[in-house]
């Protein structure tokens, strides 16, 4: 089924919006949560909160791009559910290593106003990920958006794990010299 289908499917209040969605980006929206997470469990569970989530907000927007927004949600819910049960024990999972990596890049967070704070900073971000070329874009983005371990990215790309952490080096020291041109810098 077509994305607008489902979409209609969503304004329609039809349940068949959820089985629809799962057929099509189920498979989708675990992978985003078990990088991060490592539970099939929890992922899961991730994913049946997706699909709640896109029941009540689809009805007051239309997503451009439904795959998108699906992974967006789960990706969100996934790294609430991770801080919460990181909050007592400090692993040294994925989503740990990839925040340490882009520590030294992002400018430290100033708390005057940090609704305008992130703003700026997803704007900049945008801009940046445009500027790259398609292969440092899609490294960065699988690294730290959908969080995968570097040898994974290596295998699905057909590169060295050697040749992945340098073009993410590179990639996060030109992010750091395009958030310093840009005023961004700590």
């Amino acid at each position: 089924m077509e994305d607008h289908q489902i979409i209609e499917l969503y304004w329609a209040r039809s349940e068949k919006a959820i089985s629809e969605t799962a057929d099509k980006y189920g498979r989708y929206c675990y992978s985003i949560a078990y990088h991060i997470l490592h539970s099939a469990e929890d992922s899961e569970e991730c994913v049946n909160d997706t699909y709640l989530n896109a029941w009540n907000t689809l009805p007051d927007q239309r997503p451009g791009r439904l795959a998108a927004y699906l992974g967006t949600i789960t990706r969100n819910l996934a790294l609430k559910r991770w801080e919460r049960y990181n909050a007592e024990k400090r692993g040294r999972g994925q989503v740990q290593l990839a925040l340490d990596e882009l520590q030294e890049c992002l400018p430290a967070r100033d708390q005057t106003d940090p609704v305008l704070d992130q703003l700026v900073l997803t704007e900049a971000l945008n801009r940046f990920l445009a500027s790259l070329s398609k292969e440092k874009r899609k490294l960065f983005m699988r690294r730290y958006w959908y969080v995968s371990p570097i040898s994974e990215i290596a295998a699905d790309y057909g590169l060295s794990e050697s040749k992945v952490k340098m073009s993410l080096l590179r990639t996060r020291r030109e992010l750091k010299r395009f958030l310093e041109k840009e005023g961004m810098d700590r």
